[in-house]
């Protein structure tokens, strides 16, 4: 039969156990020295007693005189008995240099031989000694009784050592007593401290906890999305390594312990971070990305932090833009058959009438409208992705009635652009910007894609037709996209907030169109700038460089 398997005691368990056994022994170790000292001073107490009874009577007059007598012990005795009684003392014997004794608290053993060593008070010297006489084991001194400088007399005062154990014992009574109160308020406030430890740690044992903080150590590497905790005090208490490298905090700056006011993270975002209510899938943009934020306050009777999580929608959003493009071109391929279909019943109907001159006319017409720009484009834009995205918009910009021209001092080399400028980049930052060009030309003219304009206009509608000019020149040093419109144009006041996350020409809270070319600008050490176009409307120039890299501020 397999036995369960005991789970170690809880680390609070552990240290209350350790910490009786320690003050059990701090109390026991005082306790002793305690005893000891105590003995120790009785002892000394007891011997200091002693000597000033023996010296007293020694030094009195009385008795020297009394020595003189033919029967010293008739005037001793009853003196001696005395001093006895009144210093509460074992014996006072006075003897005379024989060692016979004149005094003795039993009188029948007046005149016997006392027992002890005299050979020091016969020199003249007072010294002590613990000795067993006929009283039991005694602490005694004996010193001479002088009649000038002949010593005539020897005098002993003693208490026995049973006395001095009795008043020990008296006072270790009272240290036992105060030993067990102090012992019994340790375990108590040991108790009380380890019930508090024990909710704290959940009842792990060391090694739990232990492993416990390898795990969390591990996983805080190991997770991809960006983990944050903030104190009660909108301090960083937490951050792992994604939410350092989403939040753009370098390794080498001391996260902990900042506000998040200190990191100089966008106002939006230090908002949702600093907010008291709880963030659900909120988009932000910090220098270099997209994240998503999520935020919940850890609330326990009062506030005590916040737990924010971060996940990179730098890539997804990037993809999104793509695939809004590519349905763009869909629809634009889809009504360009459209209109070709149209064309083509156009060109057979003149045919079948007869009208071949006529049709062939209309053909070739259709045929060098088409291929004007496709010319233009392929032959000044060598690079195939910008020479497909010019095409692709030039379409859908044509389905909503607005021209897409290349300036005429455009001009990329097939090559000139480094491999480490990423091709999505630009096409985020010159795709977004025709995007928002279109729409504005297109709302500056009076007609948006509800209701477009014939594909093709005559030279004479041209004139006034919504146009949208775009610039691409690259030289040895940087690449300039430039995208003008013939809109409205954008106003000082808006200026400011061009970039922000969520302006849009339709209104706050639209797109992030903007906010990403100045994202994909600043991450490829480039400029966006912004002024009014010759034709009134916008015109948003970027400068990316093609060496050494080295990123510029955004102006307005």
């Amino acid at each position: 039969m397999r036995l369960p398997r005991t789970r170690p005691r809880s680390l609070a368990g552990q240290l209350f156990a350790m910490q009786v056994v320690l003050i059990a022994a701090v109390v026991a170790g005082c306790a002793v020295f305690a005893y000891v000292s105590g003995s120790a001073q009785a002892e000394q107490t007891a011997t200091r007693q002693v000597r000033a009874a023996a010296v007293a009577v020694a030094d009195s007059p009385s008795v020297r005189e009394a020595i003189r007598t033919p029967d010293p012990s008739a005037v001793l005795q009853p003196y001696a008995e005395q001093v006895r009684r009144d210093t509460q003392i074992a014996f006072v014997t006075i003897m005379d240099t024989e060692r016979r004794r004149w005094t003795h608290p039993d009188a029948s053993l007046i005149g016997e031989t006392f027992l002890g060593h005299t050979e020091e008070a016969l020199r003249g010297e007072t010294f002590t000694e613990t000795y067993t006489g006929t009283l039991g084991p005694s602490i005694r001194v004996v010193t001479p009784v002088r009649d000038g400088d002949r010593i005539i007399g020897l005098v002993s005062a003693g208490i026995t050592v049973d006395r001095v154990s009795s008043q020990v014992r008296e006072q270790l009574g009272a240290l036992a007593l105060a030993a067990g109160g102090a012992l019994a308020l340790g375990g108590i406030g040991t108790y009380v401290i380890n019930a508090r430890l024990r909710r704290h740690t959940h009842g792990m044992n060391a090694a739990e906890l232990s492993r416990l903080h390898d795990y969390h150590q591990a996983t805080l590497h190991a997770v991809r999305e960006g983990l944050l905790m903030l104190d009660g005090q909108r301090r960083i208490a937490l951050i792992n390594d994604a939410g350092r490298e989403l939040l753009g905090i370098t390794p080498e700056t001391e996260a902990l312990g900042r506000t998040v006011d200190e990191l100089a993270l966008p106002a939006p975002l230090t908002g949702a971070l600093l907010a008291s209510e709880a963030r659900v899938d909120e988009l932000h943009l910090t220098t270099d990305r997209v994240v998503v934020v999520n935020t919940r306050p850890v609330v326990g009777g009062e506030r005590r932090g916040t737990v924010v999580t971060l996940r990179d929608h730098t890539e997804l959003q990037a993809l999104t833009g793509e695939l809004d493009s590519e349905r763009g071109f869909t629809q634009a391929l889809r009504s360009q058959a459209h209109e070709a279909a149209n064309r083509l019943h156009t060109v057979v109907s003149l045919i079948e009438l007869g009208r071949v001159e006529e049709a062939v006319e209309f053909a070739t017409a259709e045929l060098e409208l088409a291929q004007v720009l496709t010319d233009r484009v392929v032959g000044a834009v060598e690079e195939p992705v910008l020479a497909a995205l010019l095409l692709g918009k030039a379409a859908q910009a044509n389905e909503r009635g607005v021209e897409l021209e290349l300036a005429e001092d455009s001009l990329i080399d097939d090559g000139a652009l480094p491999d480490s400028l990423a091709q999505r980049d630009l096409v985020t930052i010159l795709g977004n910007l025709i995007d928002n060009a279109v729409d504005a030309a297109s709302e500056g003219d009076g007609h948006g894609s509800a209701g477009a304009v014939p594909a093709q206009r005559t030279a004479s509608q041209g004139a006034g037709r919504a146009r949208v000019t775009v610039t691409a020149l690259a030289d040895d040093r940087e690449l300039l996209l430039r995208v003008s419109d013939t809109g409205p144009g954008i106003g000082p006041e808006e200026a400011d907030e061009v970039f922000r996350r969520g302006w849009s020409t339709h209104g706050a809270g639209r797109g992030l169109g903007l906010a990403l070319v100045r994202q994909a600008a600043h991450r490829n050490g480039g400029s966006v700038e912004l002024d009014r176009a010759p034709e009134g409307g916008a015109r948003f120039t970027v400068r990316l460089p093609l060496g050494d890299r080295t990123a510029t501020e955004v102006t307005a």
